[in-house]
């Protein structure tokens, strides 16, 4: 298997549903749309997600990458 950088995973996520925990506990799930190398993410169709299930929907996100804490794939 080859060795998998960080920004690999991203380029990966690309497209994808994705599930982003913030700091302060909020989390997001939507289709990542793009990112740069401060690891700011654009989300598309986002919404947001409490105790596991969807709050509101959001449509089009920009999250700032010092304040991701994680980034999964759903």
């Amino acid at each position: 298997m080859a060795e998998k950088r960080p920004f690999d995973v991203l380029n990966n996520s690309l497209n994808n549903t994705v599930v982003i925990g913030l700091k302060g506990g909020a989390e997001f799930r939507g289709t990542m749309a793009a990112y740069d190398v401060h690891m700011n993410i654009v989300l598309e169709k986002a919404e947001e997600i409490r105790d596991g299930e969807t709050k509101r929907g959001i449509g089009t996100i920009l999250l700032r990458g010092d304040s991701i804490i994680y980034i999964s794939p759903s």
